[in-house]
């Protein structure tokens, strides 16, 4: 099992806690700035859009790579590499992996070499991978392992406040305005300074941990090796979960750029109010479903669901505001942040209700999306964002539950199908080369579906093993 090797005291499991937050800020901070670079690359490359989406793939194939790396080499040592080096260390390598990955933005924008960016993306995400690996399992080794979805909640939280702010400040340093001149002004090198900094700031970010005393973590489970957890069926559904999941998260957001250039004539510095809406709106559900971290009344609970995502929205309106946008067109928005609060409420906490009613609120605004137009329909499509914020944990503990030995090697191959992230943007890509953008978000209608029956199979896969996961929680939850 995880365990710390000397217990701290609360306090500094807080400290430790806050201290892993910090890099969650930056995976999100550089995802969400790819639907920045999409329409610019497309522009400057003359790519079409399924080309452009090779950004996404560049970046999140280096998840399922760097998963693949991580088991093979742990295989081949017949120990867990990160018990051998530390969760601290891995954080710090791959902390300097994506450095070097962001420093090759300067060679590649002065050789105009689409190649060696969507290179440099995958290193950026390649380290990305072993921070996560390490991460996660940190974070739930601070506390009660029943909890530990809470504390990743609580990352998340801060992850989409990086995704919320990133697109705006990379739209600002590359394009220097949100003019529609700007874009057209801007070239393939106007990427180098701003990715140079952001470089510089994951050395700064990897001393900081060097420096930083956080509890040395070890893993004493020895490592499965083989395919034995695929006979879980629970494991299986979830792992195609995580994949369209995945998936439908990026693919919304980096398509975002084409569907607004096609609707509404925008051009790449424009675009950044509405991409970090998107974001942003994972922020709105993630900072929501954080609220149970904290010891408060019931009462009090109910009440921070209905204030919490409206601070965090005035929080978006207030970053679009400095980035010089006219807020006002997003007032409307809010109809989708009610409609979130809802859901919050009808699904009581519960990971399988949760699925269900996120999924099926999904569903429902990608087909208002598709059968509507202007503004009504762009909000729809973004709102896919308020639905996605939180499913990560609830399919991650229903695909693992009652895997027992097999649960570490079931972990690493749900991390593995992030891949749909590289996959399932293409997809759209393509199919809008061939139909068009907006007929093209049927690929996010047909990815809710999936996740809606996700939840309704894999209740009763459990119920057949004598799981009840809904009950479970409430009971551990104690009310």
């Amino acid at each position: 099992m995880i365990t710390l090797t000397k217990t701290p005291p609360t306090a500094d499991n807080r400290s430790a806690l806050y201290t892993l937050m910090s890099v969650w800020f930056f995976w999100s901070f550089v995802a969400a700035s790819n639907g920045i670079l999409i329409p610019l690359f497309k522009a400057k490359f003359g790519l079409s859009q399924t080309q452009a989406q090779y950004i996404d793939f560049a970046f999140y194939a280096a998840y399922f790579v760097g998963s693949v790396l991580y088991l093979l080499v742990s295989a081949s040592l017949k120990t867990d590499i990160l018990n051998k080096i530390g969760y601290k260390n891995g954080i710090i390598y791959g902390l300097l992996i994506s450095a070097v990955g962001t420093l090759m933005f300067y060679p590649a924008a002065e050789l105009k070499s689409y190649a060696l960016l969507l290179s440099g993306l995958f290193i950026v995400g390649l380290g990305f991978s072993l921070q996560q690996t390490a991460t996660q399992p940190f974070m739930i080794a601070l506390g009660d392992p029943a909890t530990g979805a809470q504390r990743i909640n609580l990352g998340g939280a801060v992850n989409n406040l990086g995704g919320t702010i990133g697109p705006t400040i990379v739209s600002l340093a590359i394009f220097g305005s949100i003019a529609a001149d700007a874009a057209t002004n801007a070239s393939v090198e106007s990427v180098k300074v701003p990715y140079l900094i952001v470089g510089a700031l994951f050395l700064g970010l990897a001393l900081f941990f060097r420096l930083s005393k956080l509890p040395r973590i070890t893993n004493d489970e020895e490592v499965e090796v083989g395919t034995g957890v695929l006979k879980y069926p629970q494991l299986v559904l979830g792992m195609i979960a995580i994949f369209v999941y995945v998936g439908v998260e990026v693919t919304i957001g980096s398509n975002l750029g084409e569907y607004l250039a096609q609707t509404r004539q925008l051009t790449s510095s424009q675009i950044s109010p509405f991409v970090s809406l998107f974001w942003g709106s994972m922020m709105i559900g993630r900072w929501t479903a954080s609220i149970p971290n904290f010891d408060l009344s019931v009462n009090t609970r109910r009440i921070l669901t209905v204030i919490v995502p409206f601070v965090a929205f005035s929080i978006v309106l207030g970053v679009t505001a400095v980035g010089g946008s006219d807020v006002s067109v997003m007032y409307p928005y809010a109809i989708c942040v009610v409609a979130v609060i809802v859901a919050f409420f009808a699904s009581a906490g519960k990971p399988v209700r949760t699925l269900l009613v996120f999924t099926g609120f999904g569903g429902v605004a990608m087909l208002i999306g598709l059968f509507t137009t202007g503004d009504v329909a762009l909000y729809a499509f973004i709102s896919g964002g308020l639905f996605c914020s939180v499913l990560w944990p609830s399919i991650f503990s229903l695909g693992t539950a009652g895997l027992g030995k097999y649960t570490n090697q079931g972990s690493a191959y749900l991390i593995m199908m992030i891949l749909g992230g590289a996959i399932i943007p293409v997809v759209q890509g393509k199919l809008a080369d061939t139909v068009g953008i907006h007929m093209s978000y049927v690929v996010a209608l047909v990815c809710f579906a999936y996740l809606f029956f996700f939840g309704i199979r894999v209740e009763q896969v459990l119920r057949k093993q004598g799981l009840d996961f809904d009950k479970d929680v409430v009971a551990k939850a104690g009310h």
